[in-house]
């Protein structure tokens, strides 16, 4: 009778022995630690790839009194929360650290208690925080109390509290309005985010002051609130396309809504973009996916991500506390201009 035995686990001692090195050169390569020469660390690196090496992580977290986990809480899935994941695991994957994706009902009476119960069955290097969470004044008091480090991405307030990431959402809004103000338009509508989300406030600011700046007024009927969702700006559009005098250009502030927008045009018969110029913002999937693809702001979202988690692993906040002055990064955005946009047709 046949015994398959499991292969032996490779020790870190067994990667010293092949590196030449002492196993706590080894660890200090693995927990990514300075004060290792270039040379040792190459040589290192290829013993453990050539071992097919992979850390304890629970021995890791006794002997340095780590968890090497860090937490990213978010409200609920999306292309977003796709990119902005990719992008923070491959971060996480290189120093070998794990990420949990955490989702929030942010409307739940009863979130303090569940982070309460995640707070204490987990010890967390430090969390990263998606809108509306950044500001979401249970979560982060929690987090506080905790003593648990926090990076916020795109937050609204208190912006010097915590270390934050996002790009300049009031300047990239201003472009796109411009941008439709420069084909022609004069009637454009503009579809709001979420409110209490950070985005959503600056984008909408963006918009009235570009029109302002050319001194275009602004219809309040034609302003709406699609929370960001394919849904909700089904019935925003639809709206907007049976007023009395409808736009001839419809600024979403994200992509989402603005197929949404493309959808309902579609339903209403309408030629895109010789009828109705339509305008998203994210630069997600789905921008390239419909037709006419769509005019965009493209954001740095798994740069930011990465960025997030390399700030929480390079820094070790738990351990040595943010480096002051708190870091605050705006990364740079792009317009993207496709077929969605054009000028109005000639009445």
């Amino acid at each position: 009778m046949a015994i398959n035995l499991a292969p032996a686990s490779v020790t870190i001692q067994e990667v010293a022995d092949l590196a030449k090195v002492s196993p706590k050169t080894v660890s200090r390569v693995i927990n990514n630690e300075p004060r290792v020469r270039a040379d040792t660390r190459a040589r290192i690196l290829e013993a453990i790839e050539q071992l097919n090496y992979r850390p304890n992580l629970n021995a890791r977290g006794l002997a340095s009194n780590r968890s090497f986990l860090i937490g990213l809480f978010c409200e609920r899935p999306g292309d977003y929360l796709s990119e902005f994941q990719a992008g923070a695991v491959a971060r996480c994957r290189e120093s070998s650290l794990h990420l949990m994706v955490e989702p929030w009902d942010v409307e739940s009476p009863l979130i303090d208690k569940q982070i309460d119960t995640l707070l204490g069955q987990l010890r967390l290097e430090g969390v990263i925080l998606l809108p509306p969470l950044s500001d979401h004044p249970v979560v982060l008091n929690k987090l506080r109390d905790a003593s648990i480090p926090i990076v916020r991405i795109a937050p609204r307030h208190h912006l010097g509290a915590e270390p934050s990431i996002g790009i300049d959402d009031y300047a990239a809004a201003r472009q796109v309005t411009a941008h439709l103000v420069g084909l022609g338009h004069r009637r454009i509508g503009f579809m709001l985010g979420r409110p209490h989300h950070g985005a959503t406030e600056q984008r909408y600011r963006g918009f009235v002051d570009e029109m302002h700046v050319h001194q275009i007024p602004v219809d309040a009927g034609l302003v709406e609130t699609g929370n960001f969702g394919f849904g909700d700006g089904l019935v925003c559009a639809e709206r907007m396309l049976r007023a009395a005098a409808p736009p001839t250009a419809i600024f979403a502030s994200n992509d989402d809504m603005a197929a949404a927008v493309v959808s309902m045009a579609r339903k209403f018969g309408l030629d895109l973009p010789g009828q109705l110029s339509v305008a998203g913002f994210d630069d997600a999937p789905i921008a390239g996916m419909i037709w006419p693809e769509l005019t965009t702001v493209r954001q740095p979202v798994a740069a930011m991500a990465r960025l997030a988690a390399d700030m929480i692993i390079r820094f070790e906040p738990r351990r040595n506390g943010w480096p002051e002055p708190i870091p605050r990064h705006l990364l740079d955005h792009e317009l993207v201009i496709r077929n969605s946009t054009a000028r109005p047709a000639t009445p």
